[in-house]
């Protein structure tokens, strides 16, 4: 390895380790703060809380890898040109893919290892961190009542609290407790609710004791028999004050170390997902098929000829209940209104059936080519941050963090919502999969051409030059030479009748555009082009958000959006008169009423052209 892969892959590797361990304590803490539910008033040791940590660490790991290879390369490589170290090499004929070799062997590296990771270690991570969860919420739920919410307590009662107060909330405001039924009588029918309430029992202890005051008894448990259930008999009696023992023996002798789940799609490797995703879509065409097969039975297309009343012509072209006597006739039809009702009822629940069943497939297939798409996904991040970072000529934590967390926070919404598109098969899973990956290619080959040639990041020359010359070229250029030539032929006369030369004839002045006018004119064209882009992409928004089941921002996107065009309307139209006053001191031909229209649905046009023609 020469000195300069070295310092580079040193530089690098000691940003890359600070960055992914600060990443690593925020993203844990966020899950700490996430589970912070299931762990409070557990009295749980040191040993699980640990294990807790040590299963969840592994699952962030997507998230934090690529935000960790993202935000190390523009910082490095940001601090490389800030420093004038790409200076110094490119005088010495070193280019930037040729500082960039060495750390693409340490990211195919990573990335080789990354796929790995995903494969056997997180599967490992994602079994055990469920598992010890589901486990946790059964030790002692008594201590873990939260306000506001229902709160299961065992298998038997659900409870629910608006206000806690006193030491260890031990005083309750607002009670309200379900009681479930058996097997056999399902549903909540007993209700009981207080206006206050008590926990009397000990920390240690395996009985819940709880006091109520001031509340009510509602008991609708439907009776075994079915005429004594036809009666409806529902019971409501008042209290001062009620006390009642759960007994939590059997919820506090929680075995930590039970894992009886091993199903879930996140849970599987490769080998695992490609096995378990074969059984699915069999299975659901199993389903399919004895649904259909179902459905032909229901017909009975195969026994309807028994009671036909056969014909003599060979060919009968009459109507088809003609074929039956007039009581299969009556039995005919009302066997039809029936069967299709029910039939019709069978298809929407089977319907739901095989959605849920899509779904389920669909999530094993997001989760097998998101292992493939982790590992690609940080060669092309690195791809798109080095050359991000030579570009903007930046180090540190400052604009190096912002970009980053805008470029990531992008991959990874792409990504969401391409997701939840998948699962409910509005997009193939494979491509989800893939799709905050591949939107992210193209940029790191540009980023990369445009660091490679020493360009800026953004240059519109190459637009706006042509645009130039061709507006010059029709209404500027040759308008000019024109004029010119006519006034130097005019003074050229003068200037022989009165015995002059041409330069003591004084030019005629040029009417200047009114600095105030040309200022609001500038301002209001502003505001305009910056509503009608916040208009336009809003709207573009509220079909993806809805597309996405997002009802809530997709609404709350089109109300904006509407705003936001409303302002542009008012400001374009304002900047009606300021135009056509400097058009007037300019000698320039109006704008037509159809290119003032048109500017209501391609504004940026219209700015641009008047931006030019002013200009010119």
């Amino acid at each position: 390895m020469k000195i300069l892969d070295r310092y580079i892959l040193t530089s690098y590797l000691k940003t890359f380790i600070s960055v992914f361990v600060i990443l690593m304590l925020i993203f844990v803490l966020q899950a700490i703060w996430l589970y912070i539910k299931e762990l409070a008033g557990k009295d749980l040791d040191v040993v699980t809380i640990l294990k807790f940590l040590m299963y969840i660490t592994p699952t962030l790991i997507p998230l934090i890898l690529p935000l960790t290879i993202l935000l190390s390369s523009i910082m490095v490589f940001g601090n490389f040109a800030e420093n004038y170290e790409f200076a110094a090499m490119k005088s010495t004929g070193i280019s930037l893919q040729r500082a960039m070799s060495g750390l693409g062997v340490f990211i195919f590296i990573l990335s080789i290892t990354t796929f790995f990771f995903s494969n056997n270690v997180i599967p490992w991570a994602h079994y055990e961190s469920h598992n010890l969860r589901k486990n946790i919420a059964k030790v002692k739920p008594a201590m873990a009542i939260a306000e506001g919410q229902f709160n299961d307590i065992g298998d038997d009662f659900n409870i629910k609290v608006e206000e806690k107060s006193g030491e260890n909330g031990k005083f309750l405001k607002g009670v309200t407790i379900h009681k479930k039924g058996s097997k056999t009588i399902a549903g909540n029918h007993t209700v009981i609710v207080a206006k206050t309430g008590e926990l009397a029992s000990q920390e240690d202890s395996n009985i819940l004791k709880l006091i109520l005051y001031d509340g009510y008894y509602y008991d609708d448990t439907p009776p075994k028999k079915l005429k004594d259930r036809q009666k409806k008999p529902f019971v409501k009696s008042e209290f001062k004050k009620h006390i009642m023992n759960i007994d939590l023996t059997e919820l506090n002798n929680v075995d930590l170390d039970e894992k009886n789940v091993d199903n879930k799609y996140t849970m599987l490797n490769i080998a695992e997902l490609n096995h378990t995703l074969d059984s699915l879509k069999l299975e659901r065409q199993d389903n399919v098929m004895e649904f259909s097969k179902s459905m032909y039975n229901r017909t009975n297309i195969a026994t309807l000829n028994i009671s036909l009343k056969s014909k003599k012509d060979t060919i009968y072209e009459g109507p088809l209940l003609d074929l039956f006597d007039t009581r299969f006739k009556v039995q005919l039809l009302d066997y039809a209104v029936n069967n299709v009702s029910s039939t019709k009822q069978i298809m929407t629940s089977k319907e739901k059936t095989l959605k849920n069943k899509s779904i389920w497939i669909n999530k094993h297939g997001i989760e097998l080519h998101k292992k493939f798409a982790l590992a690609v996904a940080c060669i092309i991040l690195f791809f798109v941050g080095a050359p991000l970072g030579a570009l903007i000529r930046k180090g540190g934590l400052g604009l190096p963090m912002v970009i980053a967390i805008v470029l990531f926070l992008t991959y990874h919404f792409i990504g969401l919502f391409a997701e939840n598109s998948a699962k409910n098969g509005k997009l193939n899973p494979v491509l989800s999969a893939w799709f905050s990956t591949l939107i992210m290619f193209p940029l790191s080959i540009f980023l990369t051409k445009r660091a490679t040639e020493d360009r800026g990041l953004f240059e519109f020359d190459h637009i706006t030059v042509p645009i130039k010359k061709w507006y010059n070229s029709k209404f500027g250029s040759k308008k000019s030479k024109t004029q010119t030539t006519n006034q130097d032929k005019k003074r050229a006369i003068v200037a022989e009748a009165l015995g002059e030369t041409t330069e003591t004839i004084i030019k005629p002045k040029v009417n200047p555009i009114d600095k105030t006018t040309l200022k609001e004119f500038k301002l209001l064209s502003k505001i305009s082009l910056i509503t009608y882009i916040l208009a336009l992409a809003l709207f573009i928004l509220f079909f993806v958000f809805k597309n996405n089941k997002l009802p809530q921002l997709a609404e709350a996107g089109i109300q904006i959006s509407a705003i936001s065009y409303i302002v542009f309307i008012f400001n374009y139209i304002k900047t009606f008169r300021h135009y056509s006053k400097m058009l007037k001191t300019l000698n320039k031909t109006k704008e037509t009423l159809l290119f003032k229209i048109l500017g209501f649905i391609l504004y940026p046009i219209i700015h641009v052209n008047r931006n030019l023609k002013i200009k010119s």
